[in-house]
């Protein structure tokens, strides 16, 4: 990996975890498991978590956890985290959501857990402007659940930054998932909308294995290639497409159409999977703060013009499936291997 790009976007992520840490108040961690349960109660009611109607949970300090974190047995609420941290030992979820419909989780800052945020068989939850970051494994794991919302979250220096398996029909919209292994990975999932997206600075920008008909679009693939076995779906909203940093590598010769912003070849992943009108600039996300954003992008120019001087660029994909060799053989994910066992998806 280019040692300039990686060092730039370690700075963006650092800018963005102390415009985050600034707000964070330090007291005294739980240390064990908090359930929100199904009747509205706190359990233990001394956790560092306040609510005054049963509906709006809002933490009031910090969390540490040596499992999971917060685990939410009630429907139609909202957890805030009001810009405090819930931090694990490397094991459990931060927060999880099982059976869940219309809950809301927001401005939760989750570290240091396997899973992140972790939504399975829930339906019409909305996971908005949280921060998810270095967990073991997945920042947002998302499994046999359906039309939900993941909006404007971030999700850094996780394995994988956001991951649907078994999931149809939910909006992935205006979220970072940067500085990961893989940014957004969908299994077996279809019929899902991306849109708005930043995937960057990974070695996969975005997986799709048995992935079908999913709308794809809007979205920034920075540094990053894309995956698309066994997959069929749709690139561009019929005029706009998808940014891909490494277009000018593939058509050297490529013109804008009529002052559109858009190239005038496609790119193709596949014969499958083609982005037919590649945006020639990065997408502006709206739910990035202004002053992240213009990192962020000041960042993401200086990608463009490393990424266009590089030489000996991959451009072909391997006919199996190349996750299981590409973690074997990078050395800093053996040790994850013979810990997590990747047989447990």
């Amino acid at each position: 990996m280019n040692r300039v790009v990686f060092a730039s976007l370690t700075i963006l992520c650092l800018l963005s975890v102390s415009s985050i840490t600034g707000l964070i108040q330090v007291v005294k961690a739980d240390g064990g498991t908090i359930y929100i349960r199904a009747d509205g109660s706190i359990e233990p009611p001394t956790a560092h978590i306040y609510t005054a109607d049963n509906i709006t949970y809002t933490l009031t300090g910090n969390i540490t956890a040596n499992a999971d974190g917060i685990v939410v047995e009630r429907d139609n609420i909202v957890l805030n985290g009001a810009g405090y941290t819930v931090t694990g030992i490397l094991s459990g979820n931060g927060t999880t959501l099982t059976n869940r419909s219309n809950v809301t989780v927001r401005n939760m800052t989750i570290t240091n857990f396997y899973v992140g945020i972790g939504l399975s068989s829930s339906s019409s939850n909305v996971l908005s402007g949280n921060n998810v970051m270095a967990n073991n494994w997945v920042g947002i794991e998302v499994e046999s659940s359906s039309n939900n919302i993941l909006s404007g979250n971030n999700a850094v220096g996780n394995y994988d930054g956001i991951y649907l398996d078994s999931s149809f029909n939910n909006t992935l919209s205006g979220n970072n998932a940067a500085n990961n292994w893989i940014g957004i990975e969908l299994r077996s999932s279809s019929d899902n909308t991306l849109s708005g997206n930043n995937a960057a600075n990974g070695d996969y920008g975005i997986y799709l294995f048995s992935s079908n008909n999913n709308f794809i679009f809007h979205n920034n693939f920075v540094n990053n290639p894309a995956y698309t076995a066994g997959s069929v779906n749709i690139w561009d909203d019929g005029s706009r497409g998808n940014y891909w940093s490494d277009y000018l590598t593939k058509h050297p010769n490529a013109a804008e159409v009529h002052s559109s912003g858009v190239w005038n070849r496609p790119y193709v992943i596949d014969t499958n999977n083609i982005d037919h009108y590649p945006l020639m600039v990065p997408y502006i996300i709206p739910e990035f703060p202004s002053i992240q954003a213009t990192m962020f992008f000041m960042l993401l120019t200086l990608l463009t013009v490393i990424i266009y001087k590089k030489k000996g660029v991959k451009t072909s994909q391997s006919q199996t499936e190349p996750r299981e060799n590409a973690i074997t053989n990078h050395p800093s994910k053996r040790k994850l291997i013979l810990n997590l066992h990747y047989n447990r998806r």
